[in-house]
């Protein structure tokens, strides 16, 4: 925490909830809540809420279920960092912020992030001049050959690293900058026999992160030479991993998806033809890290990968990790071209419009690739290709779903509707031990489903406590804080207990302990006591009382793996025995 809590409290209860994100949504009043379309997806009724009820200032949406206080928003509206928010939460309640409370290593680590990244925006701004310098007219051609335009050049601010293979090394010496920082930034190999730069004589990608803050490069051969793309290694400012090319500009992107493509040059020109929405990995396959950022920016990703083959695969390794983030995939047909660019400069940006338009649902591509395997001119092959596509349709849960899908796929492959069906309805049942947590009543919201059961557990008790305080003496005769062993519900029990030991609970005050916004969205889901509201009695009791013994019995357990006392073991496998008869409910009064 870089400011002190009651700074940040100071700040949140100066700024109404309400009247904040009023100024960016159109809020009206029902009864003591008010309600809007939601900023975060795009809804026609709207479901988003906003309550201004003392502590409990919080808005909530039951459509994208994204939910947190008016810290939370700021940072998902604006795509910004805690910091950032909170500073933007401060000035407008006209709050000095005092000077932020940094540990002696937070703050080394800071200064040395921000050197780094002065020496990335000098290189960016020597690889510019050099490339509209007489060094660097062959690298210029080569852009301009390739159809992009001096404003775009300028916009993504594409440079040339020089042929000197120590060029930028002393330039950025004559700058001032020392061997240590130098060497700390990726740019630059320093040795005491050899001392070069990492780029030479290649065409320059600054990498930017959502800031516009240039955090690492990517550089091309213009000619033969291995390898064709080359990036920046990793540094305390570049996870590639967690880094997608164009996202600074595609965020202010306001249409309803993203384009995913496979580089630099698929982006830009994308960007260039009024695709503004196009991002890219970096040199590497899509991983969940990029998944999940993907999902702070939309519910919807086209997929436009090369049409080779191994573009193809690609999309087939990138539709499950972008499936298991929540997000609805489509893939792009190219073909008969290679890539982005070479459509739009063969067809035109209203062929590659209607192409959007009719992008293939991610399964629908799936099948098509997997009936490429089989020949279907042979009954054999043809069975065998029916009974996977059937398979694969069986691992759908929703049953819903599962019945568009047979349709679709029934129309698309000229499959027998019945047989399809029922082929497909004996393969999910099939497929009923795969289920989770099935000990409670299913009330758990669906972005949860992937949780494991026990953090669904220390969630859920966490929820009833805050709704119902009356019952925390009775649960903490069993359980306290120090059985929440699960991030983030660990320090969410701690601020919790602390509060209701205290006698008053401050959701806003937790959820602002935490500096990531989708954390926050995740504790702030606790004080949304939606479920609570649509259970019985009865079973909100059995689920509740169950969950509290799950989590101490699961304490426990963590317990007996380090104690080697028999006494304490013994006493410990008694307390898992008494928890059996345990019941918060039958003993209150």
């Amino acid at each position: 925490m870089f400011y002190p809590q009651e700074v940040v409290d100071q700040v949140i209860e100066s700024n109404n909830i309400v009247d904040v994100i009023g100024s960016y949504v159109k809020l009206t009043k029902k009864g003591s809540t008010y309600f809007g379309l939601c900023p975060f997806h795009n809804e026609k009724t709207p479901s988003f809420s906003v309550t201004d009820n003392g502590n409990k200032q919080m808005y909530y949406c039951f459509g994208c279920h994204k939910g947190g206080t008016v810290l939370t928003f700021i940072m998902q509206y604006e795509n910004v960092s805690y910091t950032d928010a909170l500073k933007t939460l401060a000035d407008r309640a006209g709050i000095a912020l005092p000077k932020p409370d940094y540990s002696k290593e937070q703050e080394a680590l800071s200064r040395k992030k921000d050197a780094i990244l002065e020496v990335n925006k000098e290189a960016a701004k020597y690889f510019y001049h050099l490339l509209k310098s007489e060094r660097g007219k062959n690298a210029l051609k080569y852009l301009t050959d390739r159809g992009l335009s001096d404003e775009t050049i300028r916009s993504f601010g594409l440079g040339y690293s020089d042929k000197y293979r120590d060029d930028l090394y002393q330039y950025m010496k004559s700058k001032g900058f020392s061997d240590d920082i130098l060497k700390e930034s990726g740019l630059f190999s320093i040795r005491e026999t050899d001392t070069h730069d990492y780029f030479w004589n290649r065409v320059m990608f600054p990498i930017m992160d959502v800031r516009s803050k240039v955090i690492a490069f990517g550089g091309r051969v213009m000619g033969e030479g291995e390898p064709k793309y080359l990036n920046s290694p990793e540094t305390i400012c570049f996870n590639k991993r967690r880094t997608l090319y164009g996202l600074h500009a595609a965020k202010k992107h306001k249409g309803k998806e993203l384009i995913l493509c496979e580089g630099y040059m698929d982006v830009i020109s994308l960007h260039q033809a009024g695709f503004t929405n196009a991002v890219a990995s970096l040199g590497t396959a899509l991983t969940e890290g990029h998944a999940d950022i993907l999902k702070r920016y939309t519910e919807n990703v086209v997929i436009s990968y090369d049409s080779d083959t191994a573009g193809r695969d690609a999309a087939l390794r990138a539709i499950p990790k972008l499936r298991d983030a929540g997000l609805s995939v489509k893939v792009l047909d190219l073909s008969p071209y290679k890539d982005p660019d070479e459509l739009i400069k063969a067809e035109g940006t209203d062929f590659f419009k209607e192409r959007l338009k009719n992008a293939k649902n991610s399964l629908i591509f799936e099948i098509y690739c997997l009936q490429d395997q089989y020949d279907l001119n042979d009954p054999d092959e043809k069975t065998k290709f029916f009974n996977e596509t059937a398979k694969r349709l069986s691992y759908i849960e929703d049953r819903l779903e599962q019945e568009n899908y047979i349709q679709a796929v029934s129309k698309e492959f000229q499959i027998e509707y019945s047989m399809l069906k029922e082929k497909t309805k004996k393969l999910s049942l099939s497929n009923d031990n795969r289920q989770g947590f099935t000990t409670t009543p299913t009330i758990i919201k669906k972005k949860d489903e992937t949780k494991t059961a026990l953090a669904q557990c220390q969630k859920m008790v966490l929820s009833f406590l805050a709704e119902e305080p009356s019952f925390y003496d009775n649960v903490s005769d069993v359980i306290d804080e120090s059985d929440f062993r699960l991030p983030p519900y660990d320090k969410a029990a701690q601020l919790l207990f602390s509060q209701l030991k205290a006698g008053k609970v401050n959701p806003n005050s937790i959820i602002n302990a935490f500096e990531e916004s989708d954390v926050q969205e995740e504790i702030a889901d606790i004080f949304h006591d939606s479920f609570l509201k649509d259970i019985s009695e009865s079973d909100l009791q059995k689920t509740i009382n169950d969950c509290i013994i799950r989590i101490r019995k699961s304490s426990i357990e963590n317990q007996l793996d380090g104690v080697q006392d028999i006494s304490r073991i013994v006493e410990l496998k008694k307390e898992q025995e008494r928890l059996q008869k345990f019941n918060i409910f039958g003993r209150k009064s």
